[in-house]
């Protein structure tokens, strides 16, 4: 648990204390008591103080699982674009594309490899995660506030797939590497793999070359 989520757990158990000794007439300022409680409550609901990209850059030991610990209590909203970092911060709202490319952003800073996955579903909404090479793990915006927030996976973009369509009760049909620069705004595809394929013509398991063409992800 994170220390702004036990600061609000504290203040739920503060407010509850007020209310019981409301309740049994122990308090001698019962108007303050009122107000505290009223204050408690506000601030117990209340949106979390947002983090800024320049805090979550220069954090002096950020992993895959201290990134993905800042976003327990963030939003889940579909957008059609990419958003800035800044925006998706601030609202602490948005979707699988904001939370992977930030990932891809941040932790090659500090020292780690990562590749962004764009998977496509049988019937749903495409996802993306960010793959980190040194952990064989990926990080997923379904899991920010679960216990497990890194899923282990092989590095092949096939084996990547198949997690990510077994988390979601769903079939895969194509799975693509692509990079993407909040300069450019542009996702380019470095390589893909279709899962009727032969598994022998997949590209090799590993960070994709840069790519060849301007291919978008659609």
């Amino acid at each position: 648990m994170t220390p702004r989520r036990i600061l609000r757990r504290l203040a739920v158990v503060a407010a509850r204390g007020c209310v019981d000794l409301a309740r049994m007439g122990g308090s001698r300022h019962p108007r303050r008591t009122r107000g505290l409680l009223v204050v408690l409550a506000l601030w117990s609901t209340s949106p979390l103080s947002a983090i800024s990209l320049e805090e979550l850059d220069g954090h002096p030991d950020l992993t895959p699982k201290s990134y993905a610990s800042f976003f327990e209590d963030f939003e889940y909203r579909l957008f059609r674009e990419v958003q800035p970092p800044d925006q998706f911060l601030l609202n602490r709202v948005g979707d699988c594309d904001d939370y992977a490319i930030l990932a891809d952003h941040l932790l090659p800073k500090h020292g780690y490899e990562t590749r962004l996955i764009h998977v496509r579903l049988a019937g749903m909404v495409s996802h993306a995660v960010c793959y980190v090479t040194e952990e064989r793990v990926y990080l997923d915006y379904n899991n920010r506030a679960v216990f497990f927030r890194l899923t282990k996976s092989k590095p092949s973009l096939r084996a990547i797939a198949q997690k990510v369509a077994d988390s979601l009760n769903a079939n895969w049909t194509s799975a693509s590497e692509f990079v993407y620069t909040y300069v450019s705004d542009r996702k380019v595809i470095t390589a893909t793999v279709v899962r009727t394929a032969d598994p022998a013509d997949d590209p090799p398991p590993g960070k994709a070359p840069p790519p060849p063409s301007n291919l978008l992800v659609n």
